[in-house]
């Protein structure tokens, strides 16, 4: 299950940010998961949410 969630490392290292943007990002990605009413974990974001948002991947199903 540790692919299930991106850390503020990872987040630095895949976008080549500072801690604290990295930081800063987690927290606003959280809070638009929190809006729709997913339960969020403090520091960590959901991995297929960061995906989506920074690379515009989606799920195939959707696309089709």
């Amino acid at each position: 299950m540790d692919n299930l969630f991106i850390s503020t490392s990872e987040v630095k290292d895949s976008l080549g940010v500072s801690q604290s943007k990295a930081y800063q990002i987690i927290h606003e990605l959280n809070a638009e998961l929190k809006k729709k009413g997913f339960m969020v974990v403090s520091g960590r974001v959901s991995r297929r949410y960061f995906i989506e948002r920074f690379y515009g991947m989606q799920d195939e199903e959707k696309e089709a």
